[in-house]
């Protein structure tokens, strides 16, 4: 069992960054592929980005690649995604989660996550 809580959401104008964190409980983070998700109002909650459990390999959806980088800390059993250059369109809850299996293609799922935080929420000013 994994607990995951999120951070550093909060607003922001257009053109600014924001640092959000995912600290996860238990001894086995480093055994997960983890995962950043957002769900804006009315809408499916979307794949962002996805980091592999070591760290080596990153995986991002087209909209943020660029503006958004993911990464991990294993010691500190911590998960970051780095946001600049936000833009309205990204204002959304932002969740991360957890995958115990292996990445594969449908990695990018959100049914292929099996922990997920609350959320936290990010809100871009125009």
């Amino acid at each position: 069992q994994v607990q995951l809580v999120e951070s550093g959401g909060g607003l922001v104008q257009s053109g600014g960054s924001l640092r959000l964190s995912c600290v996860a409980s238990g001894r086995t983070f480093s055994s997960y592929v983890m995962g950043w998700f957002r769900q804006a109002p009315g809408k499916e909650r979307q794949f962002v980005a996805a980091v592999s459990s070591s760290g080596g390999s990153t995986y991002y959806t087209d909209s943020v690649k660029g503006r958004f980088t993911i990464s991990r800390d294993n010691a500190k059993n911590t998960l970051y995604l780095q946001m600049n250059t936000l833009k309205p369109e990204d204002t959304a809850v932002y969740y991360c989660a957890a995958m115990k299996s292996r990445w594969s293609p449908s990695s990018t799922r959100k049914a292929s996550y099996d922990y997920w935080g609350p959320g936290t929420q990010v809100t871009v000013s125009s």
